[in-house]
């Protein structure tokens, strides 16, 4: 197992845990319905993509460099995908304007489907 992947997927799953949390119970008050939809997102793909870096650490032991690549390709999509997310969803409370935001957001996914495909092909490399 791999103890960088291990580690940032449970730092990862932390901030998940506390941002559901906070959305469920302080923020939920404090932006629209839409906005909170959002926040549910965001902390969807942020678990869901923590679950997937557990899983890649059952991998690393192959040394396989797609098995890293794939790692921070979801690293950096939980970053920007759910980042980006988390704060349009705030975008009032924080009166920031999400403009520059917005092409964060499709960037993340894109990191997400990348990091699929590399352990698509991890798979199909390992014997």
């Amino acid at each position: 197992m791999n103890k960088r992947i291990i580690i940032t997927a449970a730092i990862f799953g932390v901030l998940a845990v506390i941002l559901g949390a906070f959305g469920a119970h302080v923020v939920k008050s404090m932006i629209s319905a839409s906005q909170l939809e959002t926040w549910h997102t965001a902390v969807q793909y942020h678990f869901f993509h923590t679950l997937a870096l557990l899983f890649l650490s059952t991998f690393a032991r192959f040394k396989n460099s797609l098995i890293n690549i794939s790692s921070y390709c979801f690293i950096f999509g939980i970053i920007f995908f759910s980042g980006s997310l988390y704060l349009i969803a705030l975008k009032d409370v924080l009166a920031i304007n999400t403009k520059f935001i917005g092409p964060v957001t499709p960037f993340g996914g894109l990191l997400f489907i990348f990091g699929w495909i590399g352990l698509l092909l991890a798979a199909i490399k390992d014997k």
